[in-house]
């Protein structure tokens, strides 16, 4: 499959997924959902893998890699952004992944020592103008709330989301070495997620909760979307194009699918966004743009 199918690929289904995650929550914990959603991702990856006659095996010096994504990747970022979601309308956590571009860099700089280009830092103080307009309301309403003896929720879900896209941030870095270690896309992808799987479910264990199976044809239908397209399409759509032109493109799927999300919370979730709110969406999705766009070659050489 080409580059750009790869890429549109990933961004139609993921900009569905943000709102696919609020089917689930509800009737099962958000760490319980998480289990079922990689543990039959991972499960169809292996039967794909052993249907094409690949070796299942990895040697451990691989799986070490792989257990690290998982648990960046498919444990610590998916807890946060399903807990997330239960506080804040799908939509904003979708914009709120775009904020992977600038933490991308910043982690290949600090693992690589990849150069980083002033215009990353500047067009990262402007999507952080754009997140406070994005959340100046939200976030005051919240605070109101706390003074007067409330939960402050929404404050919590802010910060899931944003350790969610650091998490997926470090997965991505991680990626790089895991592909040192093994170029089949698929079998790597299921050994990560059935990693990120048993990590969550020993979390789920040890903190008393429950696994319970749902009885809603809602949650099974968002669990299936979410499982073989969200979790096996879009993430081998991904990780390919990681591979092939580097996860600083490939995060461009970060400028497209917060669109989307934010198009279908208005339809599915009635999210009605201020005039500050959609100035502090194209802020931050401007700025994504803006820091994505090539390097001249005299920049580049400095």
């Amino acid at each position: 499959m080409s580059s750009p199918l790869l890429f549109l690929t990933a961004c139609l289904i993921w900009g569905s997924t943000f709102f696919a995650i609020t089917l689930q929550l509800g009737e099962v914990a958000p760490a319980v959902s998480v289990v079922y959603r990689f543990a039959l991702a991972s499960a169809v990856l292996f039967a794909w893998c052993a249907a094409r006659g690949d070796r299942l095996l990895l040697p451990w010096r691989a799986q070490r890699w792989m257990m690290l994504q998982g648990a960046a990747t498919f444990a610590l970022s998916y807890i946060c952004t399903y807990t997330s979601e239960q506080y804040l309308v799908s939509g904003l956590v979708a914009v709120l992944f775009a904020l992977m571009v600038f933490w991308n860099p910043i982690l290949n700089r600090i693992a690589f020592g990849t150069p980083l280009a002033w215009r990353t830092w500047a067009a990262g103080g402007v999507a952080i103008c754009g997140v406070t307009l994005l959340f100046f309301h939200s976030i005051g309403d919240a605070w109101t709330q706390i003074r007067n003896g409330g939960s402050g929720h929404f404050l919590l879900g802010l910060v899931l989301a944003l350790t969610a896209t650091l998490a997926s941030s470090v997965g991505n870095v991680v990626v790089i070495k895991v592909r040192q270690q093994s170029g089949n896309v698929l079998l790597t992808m299921a050994w990560s997620m059935l990693w990120g799987t048993t990590l969550v479910a020993l979390w789920v264990l040890a903190s008393g909760q429950h696994f319970s199976l749902p009885s809603t044809a809602k949650y099974w239908g968002g669990l299936l979307w979410l499982s073989l397209l969200g979790s096996v399409i879009a993430f081998a759509a991904y990780f390919t194009l990681i591979h092939r032109i580097g996860s600083d493109k490939a995060v461009y799927i970060g400028v497209v699918t917060p669109v989307i999300s934010v198009l279908l919370s208005i339809q599915l979730e009635h999210y009605r966004p201020g005039a500050m709110e959609w100035i502090g969406m194209v802020l931050c999705l401007s700025s994504v743009v803006w820091a994505l766009q090539p390097t001249s070659t005299t920049t580049a050489k400095t």
